[in-house]
C-alpha cells in the first residue's frame, strides 16, 4: 500500500482515529484506480496508434495519420527549407517535412561526414519532438556522387555516363552514390536528372545522359541503385526505398526543360503533344516503373504555359495517365517563377501550384509566408482540403515506405563510406569508360595512342591539367563549382600522369608555353588539357561555346610544334573544327569528376578507349539545334561515334594471334616473343 502522507487536518473535519485511517485507505484506492486508468489509457492509446506500427501496411498508418494531424501540421509536412533557417524549434514549432542543402550549403568549412550528421540528427530531434513525431526528410542535390560534400567520390557528370552506354555501371554508381550520402544522415537526393538536351547551348546540359530518348531511358537504371530493387512481387509505380542504405530519388525537371527555345535556361520549350512525350516523356514512365519516389517540376514552360502551374501535365497526365504515386516536389523557390516578375503574387502562385499538383514546396526561406497562404486559401475554399490531404498522403507514404519512422536519425556507423577506396575505384571505372576517342592519327597508319610510359620526356600543358575544379565542373563542392585543387581531395590529370609514366620519363608542366620553349626542348609529344570553366544552369548558358582562353593559342603553339593529343574537359561539345587538322589525337573527356587516372589509364593504354558520343558534335554553332534524324544534319562527329582502342594487353594478344594464325607452333612462339618486345619498348 502506498505511504501517502497527506496534509490534511483530521480533527477540522470531525474524523477519530478510526475514521483516519478509513479516509486514508479510501484516498489510496483512489489514488491506484486513477493511476492504473491513467496508465491503461496510455496503452489503449498506443495500441490505436496505428502509424507508429511497422507491421501494419503503409496504406493504414498513412489513413491513421492523416486523421490525427490539423491543418497547420498537414501544411507543415509540405514545406522544404534550405538549413540555414532551420533549426530544432522550427522544425517542431512548423512542423517542417523536409529540409534541403542547396548548392554549397554546409555545415562548416570541409565538413566531415559526422559533422553532417550531428546538424541532421539536431534537426531530426526537433520534429521527433512534435506532437506526433513525425520524421523530416533531407535532401541534396547529389546529382554525381555527393557531389557537395569535402572528400566525396565526384563521379562523371551524365553527359559522361551517357558515352558509356552502360546502365549496370550507372545502377553501381547509384549504390555508390546512396551509401555516401547516407553516411552524412541524408536520406533524398535530388537526382537522376531525366532532361533530354537538345540544344547544347543550354546551361545544363552537362546534367543530361543524351540527345537521344533512348539513351536516357536507359540510364534511368541509377534509380535502382540508388533506392534499391523492388521485390519480385512489388507493385510496379509505387515508391520503394530498400532501407537505411538507400535513399529517395528524384527524377528531375518534369518535363521539357531540356528542349527550351535556343537552349535558354527556364525557358520555353515549343513543341507539339506528340514531340513532347515522344522525346522527353519516356524517361518518367521508366522512371514510375522503377519505383521512383519523388518527381521534381522544371522552371521551363511548355508552350507558353510554366510547368509549375500545369495541372494538366502534373495531376491529370502524371499522376493519372502514368498512375505516379509518389510526392511532386517544386525546384527552388519554383512557386515564385510562376509570375513574369518573381514573387509578385505570391498567394497566385501558391495556388495555382498546389492546384495544379506540387506537394512539396522547396520555399526554402519565406517558409511562414507560404504557411499562412496556403492556409487561408484553405480556410476560404479555393484550395479544398482533399489536395491538401492527397499531397501530404503522398509525402508520408514514403517515408513510411523507406522506414523513416522506424529509423529516424542518421548512422554514425556509415560515415567511413565517404569517399571510400571502392567508390573511388568504381569512379575510375566510369570515367575510362566515359571517354570518347574523336581521332588517333593524322592519318590511319600513324596512331598516337596509346601513349609511351618510357618516353625519356614529355609535355603536359593548359589551363584544365592541374585544375581539379574546372575537371569536376559546376554542382561540385559550390553550386557553380570551384577553381583549383583545395576544395576537396582527388587526383588531377597532370598527377595521374606522373602517377603512371616510367620514374625515368621527365614530365614537364606549363600552362600556356610559347611554341619556341615547345621546338627547343625535345618532347617525346605534348598532352594539351583544355576546355570550358565549371558553371551551373543559367550561368553555362552560351551562344558561342567557345574553350576557355587561351586554349586556341595553347593548341596552336603545341601541336604545331610537337605530337600531341587533346583531352577536352567539358559539359557538352564545344567550337573544335578550326583546331583539329594540328591536333594528332582528340579525346572527349567530358567533366570526369575526382579521379584523374581514369583518364591516363586509356591515353597509355591500360584500358581501352570505348566510349562513344552521348550527343552529336557540331561544326559550327549556326548549325545549332542540330540533332540526329534532322534534316540538315551534318556533324563535326555524329552521334553515336567513338574510336575505339583495345588496352595494351589486348594489343599484344591480337597482334600475336594475327601474327600467327595458320602458322607452325615454333614459328608462333617467335612471332609472339617479337610482339612483346616490340611493345615494351614503345609503352
Amino acid at each position: 500500500m502506498l505511504n501517502l502522507k497527506l496534509p490534511w487536518k483530521w480533527k477540522e473535519c470531525g474524523l477519530n482515529s478510526s475514521g483516519k485511517k478509513m479516509a486514508k485507505i479510501f484516498v489510496q484506492v483512489v489514488v491506484i484506480l486513477c493511476l492504473g486508468w491513467w496508465w491503461w489509457a496510455i496503452m489503449v492509446d498506443a495500441e490505436n496508434l496505428k502509424y507508429k506500427d511497422p507491421k501494419q501496411p503503409v496504406s493504414v498508418r498513412v489513413k491513421d495519420l492523416l486523421g490525427r494531424m490539423t491543418l497547420e501540421e498537414k501544411i507543415g509536412q509540405m514545406v522544404q527549407i534550405d538549413r540555414s533557417v532551420a533549426n530544432a524549434t522550427v522544425m517542431k514549432n512548423y512542423f517542417i517535412g523536409s529540409v534541403l542543402s542547396g548548392g554549397g550549403s554546409v555545415p562548416l568549412p570541409d565538413a566531415r561526414a559526422q559533422d553532417w550528421v550531428d546538424m541532421i540528427n539536431d534537426f531530426q530531434k526537433g520534429s521527433l519532438s512534435s506532437r506526433l513525431g513525425i520524421p523530416m526528410i533531407y535532401g541534396i542535390d547529389a546529382v554525381h556522387g555527393h557531389n557537395n560534400v569535402y572528400n566525396a567520390t565526384v563521379f562523371p557528370h551524365n553527359v559522361g555516363l551517357g558515352a558509356t552506354r552502360n546502365p549496370d555501371l550507372l545502377r553501381r554508381i547509384g549504390a555508390a552514390t546512396a551509401l555516401e550520402v547516407r553516411a552524412t544522415g541524408i536520406s533524398y537526393t535530388f537526382a537522376p536528372c531525366l532532361a533530354v538536351c537538345r540544344d547544347p547551348r543550354w546551361g545544363r546540359c552537362y546534367e543530361s545522359y543524351s540527345e537521344d530518348p533512348k539513351l536516357v531511358q536507359n540510364m534511368t537504371e541509377i534509380i535502382i541503385g540508388l533506392q534499391g530493387e523492388p521485390p519480385a512481387n512489388y507493385r510496379k509505380g509505387i515508391p520503394y526505398v530498400g532501407g537505411t542504405k538507400k535513399v529517395i530519388a528524384c527524377a528531375k525537371h518534369f518535363v521539357g526543360d531540356g528542349g527550351t527555345t535556343h537552349g535558354i535556361n527556364e525557358n520555353n520549350t515549343v513543341i507539339d503533344r506528340h514531340g513532347l512525350l515522344g522525346i522527353h516523356m519516356p524517361a518518367y514512365l521508366d522512371s514510375i516503373i522503377k519505383g521512383v519516389s519523388s518527381v521534381m517540376v522544371s522552371y521551363s514552360s511548355w508552350n507558353g504555359v510554366k510547368m509549375h502551374a500545369n495541372r494538366d501535365l502534373i495531376t491529370r497526365f502524371l499522376k493519372g495517365t502514368l498512375k505516379f504515386k509518389g510526392f511532386v516536389i517544386s525546384d527552388w523557390e519554383g512557386l515564385d517563377r510562376i509570375t513574369s516578375t518573381p514573387h509578385s503574387n505570391y498567394t497566385y502562385s501558391v495556388q495555382a501550384a498546389i492546384s495544379a499538383g506540387i506537394d512539396m514546396v522547396m520555399v526554402p526561406y519565406k517558409y511562414a509566408e507560404f504557411i499562412d497562404d496556403l492556409k487561408l486559401l484553405v480556410k476560404n475554399n479555393v484550395v479544398p482540403m482533399d489536395r491538401i490531404d492527397d499531397a501530404v498522403a503522398r509525402i508520408l507514404s514514403v517515408k513510411f515506405t523507406m522506414g523513416l519512422f522506424e529509423s529516424p536519425l542518421g548512422d554514425y556507423s556509415l560515415v567511413n563510406e565517404l569517399g571510400s577506396q571502392a567508390h573511388r575505384d568504381l569512379a575510375r571505372d566510369a570515367v575510362r569508360q566515359s571517354l570518347v576517342l574523336l581521332k588517333n592519327g593524322k592519318n590511319d597508319s600513324d596512331p598516337l595512342l596509346p601513349l609511351s610510359k618510357k618516353a625519356p620526356k614529355i609535355l603536359v600543358v593548359g589551363t584544365h591539367a592541374d585544375n581539379l575544379g574546372y575537371q569536376c565542373g559546376g554542382w561540385t563542392i559550390a553550386w557553380q563549382g570551384f577553381s583549383g585543387n583545395n576544395a576537396t581531395r582527388g587526383t588531377t590529370i597532370l598527377a595521374a600522369i606522373k602517377s603512371t609514366v616510367d620514374p625515368s620519363t621527365e614530365v614537364v608542366f606549363r600552362e600556356d608555353p610559347d611554341s619556341d620553349f615547345v621546338k627547343s626542348n625535345g618532347f617525346s609529344y605534348a598532352i594539351v588539357v583544355i576546355g570550358e570553366a565549371p558553371y551551373a544552369e543559367t550561368g553555362g548558358d552560351s551562344t558561342t561555346l567557345t574553350m576557355l582562353d587561351p586554349g586556341p593559342s595553347i593548341i596552336k603553339n603545341v601541336c604545331e610544334s610537337v605530337k600531341c593529343v587533346v583531352v577536352v574537359i567539358s559539359g557538352r561539345p564545344i567550337v573544335m573544327e578550326p583546331y583539329i587538322s594540328s591536333m594528332d589525337a582528340l579525346v572527349a573527356a567530358w567533366l570526369p569528376g575526382t579521379e584523374g587516372l581514369g583518364v591516363t589509364d586509356a591515353l597509355y593504354g591500360d584500358h581501352g578507349f570505348s566510349g562513344k558520343l552521348p550527343r552529336t558534335w557540331f561544326k559550327s554553332v549556326d548549325q545549332l539545334p542540330m540533332n540526329f534524324g534532322d534534316r540538315h544534319y551534318d556533324p563535326l562527329f555524329p552521334l553515336g561515334f567513338g574510336l575505339t582502342t583495345g588496352s595494351v594487353k589486348d594489343i599484344v594478344a591480337r597482334s600475336t594471334s594475327a601474327g600467327t594464325r595458320g602458322t607452325p607452333s615454333f614459328i608462333a612462339m617467335i612471332v609472339a616473343t617479337i610482339a612483346v618486345c616490340v611493345l615494351q619498348v614503345h609503352f
